[in-house]
């Protein structure tokens, strides 16, 4: 990029904060099924932003992915994105390997976060909105890396741009409580349909395909049959008791350590705050005086679309590295219970102190026995340290796992292949033992036969170890998985057939006829008509509950009653006819005090939407052009397909 390299957001953040959003807004009462109505407004809004356009900006070979505002994302750009994503979404799925992620349609969305930031900076640096250098510092400062190189300026700079230009649509937004009335209405309600499951296994061809045939389908969708990456771990274990004799700590030494941490021991004053940051002085202000006359922090700040934080207890240096000098100064200067208002780089903190503790500071005598017990402690780990760096030298020069081992009279083990998870590859309920879960992902990153040795629990637990066989994430071979291929062969088979069947059920409800007549007239032995009925606070609690909901009956509470949908199954294995029979409301008065925290959530769900709505009109504006052949290269690439 001949500018700048944006900080893209998480793989899929968009999402991950509408639904932190909605598993917050589903505990409330009427935020149940605030939650479940709106959904498929947002779902429909997302569907709706195609913002790209499609002018052809060259071939693969010129580097160019896209431009936004005359400014090019390249494709080491959207590469190095690429990899950085793989590396959070492991986080929470260390199997899954770069081609997973293109076949998941990763890279679109990556895109379309570089796409969309890129725009917003153009946007806000025409019109005069910045990033200060003290902004910048404050907001490396928060995420806690000051480093050299750690996070770039210039991302911190895009993303901040990218906020200061969306947060006046998203800010103080509050639905009318017309239309929370009306949404809480729905709180009560129960549901009663019809479920008509038709498996794709079911329909699947009586006569089996020929070998050309499954050969065929096995290179269309080579995707399917992705083998995760396999490893095999050499491994050694050793505790903290090969240190011996750790000498106890002389008087001087405990005098030094108290010397070099009078400031620990020293008298000092933390506070224990309510706190929210607002844009300008003028809400500031305004939420000083409902305070003042008689309305609390929080409904003051909810009703605006916020909420107050409680922080501390924090010391004065604490909070000024948290916010700015004056926010403390402010603080520390307002006796328990006032409230105060103070500016820093990211707003207006309005700040209620609620609570003051001061602690004495302590004398050498009072405090020997503590250092002394924190010297031991320190010399046992340096102890233990000097042993870790002997263990390291000796494989920096040359020696292996198994000769190491043999010196420390410890005994070498492997483990059976593994996958990045720590499951043993194809031995379902097996795992890798806990000794060696700590240093499972850094053995999926190294070498082979590259000896290290690592702590797996804090000064008491070691572990040496090596990797002694890769093998890579890759399709597996068509002859090791011909089974595998037959039965995919016919759920894609039968699932089509299924999905036709479905809509043919489908039109002939629609003209009148009964569930159980048009399945009937299939001549399959399929499951039962399930008849299912259900409130809104019931589904609600199951989602609350962690319990997994059908999709068909999800779509109940989606549907238009007297109506017919088709549904496909999870993992295409067939397809579901929904009918919803009758719906009965539920009852709310309209002078019901839940409304106004409805219509709190709900004004947090439309200034996302506002933000939504401004961000596509920005993109627009600026101007995207794309490259489909540069993205269909690098796609290639990253999911090691050979150009044809």
């Amino acid at each position: 990029m001949r500018r700048r390299s944006p900080d893209t957001y998480h793989l899929l953040n968009g999402f991950s904060r509408m639904l932190h959003f909605f598993r917050t807004l589903i505990k409330s009462k009427v935020g149940a099924i605030v939650a479940i109505v709106i959904l498929g407004v947002i779902a429909l809004s997302f569907v709706a932003g195609d913002i790209g356009g499609s002018r052809n900006l060259g071939g693969a070979g010129s580097g160019t992915i896209a431009e936004v505002g005359g400014e090019d994302i390249t494709s080491a750009d959207l590469n190095r994105e690429a990899n950085e994503a793989l590396q959070r979404v492991r986080q929470q799925d260390p199997t899954l390997s770069m081609s997973g992620l293109i076949a998941r349609g990763g890279l679109e969305i990556l895109l379309g976060d570089l796409i969309d930031l890129n725009a917003l900076y153009a946007f806000g640096k025409e019109h005069g909105v910045i990033a200060g250098d003290r902004l910048i510092d404050s907001e490396l400062q928060r995420a806690g890396a000051l480093q050299p190189n750690a996070i770039p300026r210039e991302s911190v700079a895009n993303r901040l741009v990218a906020r200061q230009v969306l947060s006046p649509a998203e800010y103080g937004a509050v639905m009318p409580r017309e239309l929370a009335w009306r949404y809480g209405q729905l709180l009560g309600e129960r549901r009663t349909g019809s479920i008509a499951v038709l498996p794709a296994l079911a329909f699947a061809p009586e006569k089996a395909p020929g070998n050309a045939e499954l050969q065929a389908y096995y290179k269309a969708h080579t995707s399917t049959f992705i083998r995760p990456e396999r490893r095999v771990i050499r491994f050694a274990t050793f505790g903290s008791d090969v240190v011996k004799n750790v000498p106890a700590p002389a008087d001087a030494e405990i005098a030094k350590r108290y010397e070099a941490n009078r400031a620990v021991y020293a008298a000092i004053e933390r506070r224990s705050l309510t706190q929210l940051v607002v844009p300008t002085e003028a809400a500031a202000k305004a939420i000083v005086a409902e305070v003042a006359g008689g309305k609390t922090l929080d409904a003051s700040a909810a009703e605006k679309g916020l909420a107050a934080a409680k922080v501390g207890p924090l010391s004065k240096q604490d909070l000024t590295a948290q916010s700015s000098a004056a926010v403390a100064n402010a603080v520390f200067a307002a006796p328990k219970g006032q409230l105060v208002t103070a500016r820093s780089p990211l707003g207006w903190y309005v700040v209620r102190i609620e609570a003051i503790d001061q602690q004495a500071g302590r004398s050498l005598d009072q405090v020997k026995g503590e250092i002394a017990t924190a010297l031991t402690a320190d010399k046992r780990r340096a102890a233990i340290s000097d042993f870790v760096a002997k263990i390291e030298e000796q494989f920096e020069n040359g020696s292996n796992l198994p000769e190491v081992a043999k010196n420390l009279g410890l005994q070498v083990q492997s483990t059976p292949s593994l996958t990045a998870d720590g499951a043993v590859y194809e031995r379902p309920g097996e795992a890798v033992e806990p000794s060696l879960k700590p240093v499972l992902k850094t053995a999926f990153t190294m070498q082979e036969n590259e000896p290290q040795v690592a702590e797996t629990q804090p000064g008491a637990a070691f572990v040496i170890y090596d990797v002694t066989a890769v093998a890579p994430s890759a399709p597996a071979p068509f002859n090791e998985i011909v089974n595998d291929v037959k039965v995919a062969y016919a759920l894609d088979r039968g699932a089509a057939t299924a999905k036709a069947q479905a809509q043919a059920i489908q039109a002939a409800v629609r003209k009148g006829e009964k569930l159980d007549a048009a399945v009937a007239k299939l001549g399959k032995r399929l499951p039962a008509i399930e008849r299912v009925g259900m409130t809104r606070p019931e589904l609600a609690q199951i989602q609350r509950s962690g319990r997994q909901v059908p999709p068909p009956v999800r779509l109940l509470f989606a549907m238009a009653r007297g109506t017919v949908k088709v549904q496909e199954a999870p993992q295409k294995r067939g397809w579901f006819v929904v009918v919803l029979d009758s719906v009965e409301p539920g009852k709310l008065d309209r002078n019901d005090a839940s409304l106004a925290g409805a219509q709190r959530e709900l004004g947090k769900v439309a200034g996302g939407e506002y933000a939504e709505t401004l961000r596509k009109a920005i993109t627009k504006s600026v101007g995207v052009k794309r490259n489909p052949a540069a993205l269909s290269a690098l796609r290639d690439e990253l999911s090691g397909k050979s150009p044809e």
